[in-house]
């Protein structure tokens, strides 16, 4: 009897040990879902299909990309984090879904503990743009422009909380100047208005500032990625224009649901990094406005926790905590 149950002890262990490795073997057995947190053809969207293509092959069963829009990305992410941990539905999450969202309401998921990291993505910078006209050409002559008269210079954005509103009161803060907030109902007519001369400045994304720059409907004052933009190597960072470590971007990542097991996490992530590091790959997110993103799990994991802290100030600040 002893001998029984010594030899037992031996064999359920063995069990428990392989039990894990041999899930993982047999991930992925079906289709995998990639939620897009908005509608379809928005740049999340085109992320998600350029990737999502490229991860199929590599996991060898297809990527279904599901638009769920709503409630400002909650319902999307809100979605992936209540399903079930097993690697089979993931969620294309951005600064709005991971950072400002939470900040800004009640979205019924914790941001940072309610997922697990697969990878990070791609980010698109702001550009910081004005009007022709306007008499300023750098972020050092818009600062002293704010201080000699508070309150008067405006600067456009897609709605209160939007993170072309929260770079301005990122930089205002930053500055300790006062700058005028003009909300509009979208990005676009925000920028029509800057177009006109209505309003003289705007936090405009890379993306749809480059044409108007290049028309000369525009002029560029600074980006406000850390490093120049690739796209716009001659304009200057906010960061070196007087307000260092100043960052705002429209950045892009892939989340799991908390709790999925790590040997599918690791098996996804390395998947993604495969998919990210083809040259091909890179030159195609490069040729759709974004910058590749080369943070491995841990690091972008870390990022996402230092921008939801960052906003979670930036909205308490601004009064428009919930």
């Amino acid at each position: 009897m002893k001998f029984m149950k010594l030899f037992a002890a031996p064999v359920l262990l063995a069990a428990v040990v392989f039990a894990v490795p041999s899930f993982a073997q047999t991930y992925p057995a079906r289709p995998i879902t990639l939620v897009v947190p908005y509608p379809p053809g928005g740049s999340a969207d085109i992320l998600a299909r350029t990737v999502g293509e490229q991860l199929a092959t590599r996991l060898g069963q297809p990527v279904i990309v599901e638009n769920k829009a709503g409630a400002g990305t909650a319902i999307g992410a809100r979605f992936v984090a209540d399903a079930k941990p097993d690697g089979y539905t993931l969620l294309m999450g951005t600064v709005s879904s991971q950072a400002i969202n939470p900040a800004m309401s009640k979205v019924g998921y914790d941001p940072i503990k309610g997922f697990a990291v697969v990878s990070a993505l791609a980010s698109i910078p702001f550009v910081l743009v004005a009007h022709p006209a306007a008499p300023y050409n750098n972020v050092s002559e818009l600062i002293a422009a704010g201080r000699s008269s508070p309150g008067t210079i405006g600067f456009a954005s897609a709605g209160p909380g939007t993170s072309n509103h929260l770079a301005g009161e990122m930089l205002a803060n930053a500055a300790h100047v006062q700058l005028l907030h003009v909300p509009y109902r979208g990005s676009a007519p925000a920028l029509a208005d800057v177009l006109a001369g209505h309003v003289p400045v705007m936090f405009d994304l890379q993306t749809t500032a480059i044409p108007n720059l290049k028309a000369r409907t525009v002029k560029a004052l600074a980006v406000t990625s850390l490093r120049r933009s690739p796209l716009l190597p001659d304009v200057p960072t906010v960061a070196e224009s007087g307000l260092p470590d100043f960052e705002v971007s429209a950045w892009f990542g892939v989340f799991a649901p908390a709790k999925v097991p790590q040997p599918v996490l690791r098996q996804l992530s390395e998947a993604m990094a495969d998919v990210l590091q083809a040259p091909a790959m890179v030159q195609r997110l490069r040729e759709i406005g974004t910058e590749p993103d080369t943070r491995n799990a841990a690091q972008f994991a870390s990022y996402t926790a230092a921008e939801a802290g960052k906003y979670a100030l930036i909205v308490k600040s601004a009064g428009l905590a919930p």
